[in-house]
């Protein structure tokens, strides 16, 4: 098992990566092109993959690669060749839900380690003692399992076998992720990565012989969304995740911006620390800006999932995030009291901005200027993806990350 639990964060495209590992990510989950489980992010070139692994790895991080789908036929006549690729790249490992797509990656990369994909199921010590017998080295729990049910697993599988975890992001509605309501529904099969999201969408109650006669179920004042679930928060209770035997603590998010990835990897990185720097304490208290960091990133109301039984999974009361920041620019360069920058939202002068950098530390400041790319004072920055510079005694990191509270309209 791993000397102490691992923070992995997800990656859907190689800037993500990149960010993950610079806000603390001890390993990154990220996808090629086919296979992956996630059709809307735009995954990784093999060039990128193979990039990739060379960054994480330079700094002591990790690499998996999902190979979670279930392939059909016609397409596992492409797996070996993604197999051998993502091996010659550089992952650590592959995350299978297929025991066919296990069979060949023992196969073609027998050097690349294996682990089972939650979409496998494993909500039992018996299958996890199955998987570890098939050559698994790690499994990703079903994500309907209370702290006791963990505890229980780990008490009874394996020891060498490693546990795997999801600590926050989105919940599915369905038993890990297995539902057919968008396949039926669009046509798009979340099984494939192609998820329309019909659980998040608000439904009416229609009468077959009255068509066009919409009827209010009446949950709330907002509408109905009977099969919304919450986002996963665990950052309050990450002590008792990692007492219930939990090797590696996962963060969904393939689809998420490399921002949200950068401030939640960051919130974990300070709330696990801060646990593993007294482990054995009487009570565990989150730091305030662990929480006040999660809540500056796009998100549902917040539950514990599970983990303290099913009656805690609750339902969000709409399909609107919690959007308090938005998410100004990030930081190419400091020198002598100037940050050079490149926008991704606009700000204005006399806004007050919020920095976080990669060592999770924050400063606010209120920039007396700002300058075009060409050196030209301006009033604010309009246009995506333009070069800037504002004044900053504090020196920054390069990638730091600017934001500001969303302004009232």
């Amino acid at each position: 098992m791993l000397q102490q639990p691992e923070l992995l964060s997800p990656a859907g495209s190689l800037e993500t990566l990149k960010y993950a590992v610079l806000y603390g990510a001890d390993a990154v989950y990220c996808a090629l092109p086919e296979f992956g489980m996630r059709a809307a992010p735009p995954n990784f070139t093999a060039a990128e993959l193979q990039e990739g692994c060379i960054f994480a790895h330079a700094r002591g991080r990790r690499v998996y690669l999902t190979l979670n789908t279930l392939p059909t036929n016609e397409e596992l006549a492409r797996l070996p060749a993604a197999i051998e690729q993502a091996a010659a790249a550089g992952v650590d490992a592959f995350i299978i839900a297929d025991l066919g797509v296990l069979r060949l990656a023992q196969k073609y990369a027998p050097g690349v380690d294996i682990h089972f994909s939650t979409q496998a199921g494993i909500a039992n010590y018996a299958a996890a003692a199955a998987a570890y017998e098939l050559g698994v080295k790690r499994v990703v729990l079903a994500r309907e399992l209370s702290l006791p049910d963990i505890a229980q697993i780990r008490d009874h599988a394996p020891p060498e076998l490693e546990l795997e975890a999801f600590v926050h992001g989105a919940m599915c509605m369905s038993v890990s992720g297995r539902c057919l309501l968008s396949s039926y529904m669009t046509g798009r099969s979340g099984n494939r990565g192609e998820c329309a999201q019909p659980c998040r969408w608000k439904y009416y109650l229609v009468e077959e012989r009255r068509p066009g006669q919409y009827m209010e179920i009446g949950e709330n004042q907002d509408g109905s969304y009977i099969l919304n679930a919450n986002d996963l928060c665990t950052a309050p209770f990450i002590d008792l995740v990692c007492q219930a035997g939990v090797d590696s603590l996962k963060i969904e998010g393939r689809a998420k911006t490399f921002y949200y990835v950068a401030s939640v990897t960051s919130a974990y990185r300070r709330a696990l620390d801060h646990y593993l720097a007294d482990p054995a304490a009487d009570a565990f208290e989150l730091p305030a800006d662990v929480f006040d960091e999660l809540d500056r990133t796009s998100h549902r109301h917040y539950s514990p999932g599970f983990y303290f039984g099913k009656e805690q999974a609750l339902q969000t009361p709409s399909h609107t995030y919690v959007r308090p920041w938005d998410f100004i620019g990030t930081v190419d360069s400091w020198e002598d009291g100037v940050a050079r920058c490149t926008q991704r939202g606009k700000f204005s002068l006399g806004d007050t901005l919020e920095v976080l950098q990669p060592d999770g530390t924050i400063c606010t400041l209120t920039p007396d200027w700002i300058r075009d790319a060409d050196g030209a004072a301006i009033q604010a920055t309009p246009h995506p993806m333009m070069a800037f510079s504002i004044p900053c005694e504090t020196p920054l990191m390069p990638c730091s990350l600017l934001r500001m509270p969303k302004k009232e309209n």
